[in-house]
């Protein structure tokens, strides 16, 4: 349904709305620009939603008639979520995802969206604003970079590893008791773990082979849904915790990435999360 030149529009819209919302109130918000939503960790900032409202509009344009699910409208009605499953072709944005560091300052944060043909994730983009490069995949069409000149260089994961050698990203944060104590105890059998508080540029490392294993609880789809098809694309394996398909209509059951299914089995065993299934 998409095509490479789609991919560029979408690349293109992300890039508009990071340079006309984002980047300017990049360490320049005031305190009443930022607030909390469902706690202290979860925070919102104009920049959130003034990038949503013009992706929201652009995607509008080009794709009339698409239910158009973003992070922010969603918390405001989150019947909105329920809707993805059955829709022709809805899209999930994430208008700055990491928006905890861009709130502290801190310059690790992306612009991501992906596009849902009747529940499947069919094109990704997730954009960094400031190295000014998107990320794109295209289900069955492969996964790349491309710069703001229209320039694509192809990415993959990373080579299979044994799990001791593995390094990545091990997210807790919503993991209740006593899965949290089996998977932080199985994190001393990795190589290494980090935790960039921006699902966006951790898909990103993954894709790219900078890292080997992803593993996230909650999996709301404008977090996850880029990430996963990007990653999938570049040459990776993933599945939730009990080895089902990923599904941008299902926010629980956890997911595992890897650059293959044994590193997926594996890395499942270490963290303890097989009990989880």
């Amino acid at each position: 349904m998409f095509s490479a030149a789609d991919a560029s529009a979408l690349a293109a819209l992300l890039r508009a709305a990071a340079r006309a919302e984002v980047m300017p109130r990049f360490r320049r918000l005031a305190p009443e620009q930022i607030r909390a939503k469902s706690g202290p960790l979860d925070v919102v900032t104009e920049a959130d939603t003034a990038s949503e409202r013009m992706i929201a509009a652009g995607l509008a344009a080009r794709f009339p008639g698409a239910l158009v699910v973003g992070e922010e409208a969603a918390s405001a009605d989150p019947a909105l979520l329920a809707q993805l499953a059955g829709a022709p072709l809805a899209f999930v944005v994430d208008p700055v995802d990491g928006t905890f560091n861009f709130a502290a300052g801190v310059p690790l944060f992306a612009v991501m969206a992906a596009a849902i043909v009747a529940g499947r994730v069919a094109m990704a983009a997730i954009h960094d604003p400031l190295g000014d490069d998107t990320a794109l995949a295209l289900a069955g069409g492969g996964a790349w970079i491309e710069t703001p000149d229209g320039a694509r260089r192809p990415i993959m994961v990373a080579a299979p590893t044994p799990v001791a050698a593995m390094t990545g990203v091990v997210s807790w944060q919503f993991v209740a008791e006593p899965l949290r104590g089996r998977m932080m105890a199985g994190v001393s059998g990795l190589a290494a773990t980090w935790n960039y508080r921006c699902a966006g540029h951790e898909y990103r490392l993954a894709a790219t082979g900078g890292c080997h294993l992803l593993a996230y609880n909650r999996l709301l789809p404008w977090d996850h849904a880029p990430g996963w098809l990007l990653h999938r694309e570049a040459g990776g394996y993933a599945a939730r915790f009990d080895g089902s398909d990923y599904s941008p209509a299902e926010t629980g059951g956890g997911l595992i990435c890897a650059p293959d299914r044994a590193g997926w089995v594996a890395a499942r065993e270490q963290l303890g999360l097989a009990a989880a299934a």
